[in-house]
């Protein structure tokens, strides 16, 4: 593959210790590109001689990768453009790792505009987009914006890949606190670190450009990926959040303190087994892949109990549990997994305990009509969780609102014996 061109967007830990990572280590590329808005990090690498570290959490401590022979550009400065244009006009493959989707055409600048440029400077060139958003719809979405840039459509051999990312990461902002966790920065004298885990089972939409063969070889391709991302969500996501809220409800400020509670694991190994895998078996089923089977599943959910509490992670109750008035939307992670349980005919009770846990962080942390802020979630009344729903879920369709409502309600006493 001499010649093979990787391009990726956006220069965080997902992009650096996934992406760039798997391509270096892969060795099958002969230039890795990033392109990164942020000038103190561009220039930092830069610096460096293309040069940049990532630590990696496994599961007996952490190990620093170092990776090499990085060019870095920055899309608003105009030499630098010029240089990102070329590249991507050569590359063969190309990721998008950016805060959200709605990123894809922010700016004079945008990723869809500068994706849309390189294709019409080389239309023949089979490529793939990776769109590692967390987004279900992320690829299309991608797809849809470069193709108005575009004003024509895609050549053929141009793919848009959807991604299933459970890989866990941070950066860690700081000299005091990269030090204090004994990480290598990204580049010496910078005081920012990547901390990334080992794990690397990446899931793909599969490839359908003919003879088309992948540089980032480890990734595995799906006819399918929406069970996938519904596991990720609805397993990963909801009990790395239950787990989370659990935690701030007991006052802990680290997710390792919890592999030491017996009792929030055994809620959260409940939920995960009992609740959400019992309902995507139930839906997947048909499928017959491993994950959607009683022991593929609970291998599943015991890998990432362990991983969600990994000591070398570091990960904090306040980061897993952040912005909780998203997380708690109708159709995310706990409330989504809830009305998926409900559907299959399960009683989601011990999703209804991250609920509420969930819902003692919200009334932390926004203002609520009615509600005070030192509210107990163990002392709402009925009228109290309708009000607290009815505010969250304005915007949203709650097709099983009741019987949700009816679980949470009867998770309360549960829940003032667990405080």
């Amino acid at each position: 593959m001499s010649g093979r061109v990787f391009v990726g967007f956006g220069f965080g830990p997902i992009q650096a210790g996934l992406f760039v990572s798997e391509a270096f280590a892969g060795g099958n590329f002969s230039r890795l590109v990033v392109a990164e808005i942020d000038p103190a990090l561009v220039d930092a690498v830069r610096a460096n001689d293309g040069c940049y570290c990532v630590n990696v959490a496994g599961p007996e401590g952490i190990h620093v990768q170092h990776i090499s022979g990085l060019e870095i550009y920055n899309p608003n400065v105009e030499h630098d453009r010029t240089a990102l244009l070329d590249a991507l006009a050569q590359a063969a493959e190309i990721s998008t790792s950016l805060p959200a989707v709605n990123f894809y055409d922010s700016g004079e600048h945008s990723v869809a505009s500068l994706i849309a440029k390189a294709v019409r400077r080389d239309k023949a060139r089979a490529r793939i987009i990776y769109a590692a958003e967390n987004n279900n719809h992320a690829a299309a979405i991608l797809q849809d914006k470069v193709q108005k840039m575009l004003a024509a459509p895609l050549p053929p051999d141009v793919q848009f890949l959807n991604t299933v990312i459970g890989k866990m990461s941070q950066v860690v902002v700081g000299a005091e606190a990269v030090a204090a966790m004994d990480l290598t920065p990204i580049t010496p004298g910078l005081d920012r670190a990547f901390l990334v885990e080992a794990f690397n089972r990446i899931l793909i939409s599969r490839v359908r450009i003919p003879n088309f063969t992948r540089g980032i070889e480890p990734f595995i391709e799906k006819d399918d990926l929406l069970p996938f991302e519904e596991a990720k969500l609805y397993g990963h996501n909801a009990i790395h959040a239950l787990l989370a809220y659990m935690g701030a409800a007991k006052g802990c400020t680290s997710m390792t303190e919890l592999r030491h509670d017996a009792a929030v694991m055994r809620i959260a190994r409940d939920a995960f087994l009992s609740e959400s895998g019992a309902a995507l078996i139930k839906k997947y089923a048909r499928l017959n892949d491993r994950l959607f089977t009683e022991a593929g599943y609970r291998a599943y959910a015991e890998d990432l109990l362990e991983r969600m509490t990994n000591p070398w992670l570091a990960d904090t109750v306040a980061r897993a549990g952040r912005d909780p008035r998203r997380k708690l939307g109708y159709h995310d992670r706990i409330f989504g997994t809830m009305d998926l349980a409900l559907s299959q005919g399960i009683r989601p009770k011990n999703m209804a305990l991250g609920a509420l846990a969930g819902i003692a962080a919200l009334i932390r942390q926004e203002t609520i009509p009615d509600i005070p802020k030192d509210r107990c979630p163990a002392t709402l009344t009925d009228a109290d969780i309708e009000r607290i729903l009815t505010w969250l879920w304005a915007h949203e369709v709650a097709t099983q609102r009741t019987d949700i409502l009816t679980c949470v309600r009867e998770a309360q006493q549960v829940f003032r014996d667990l405080q």
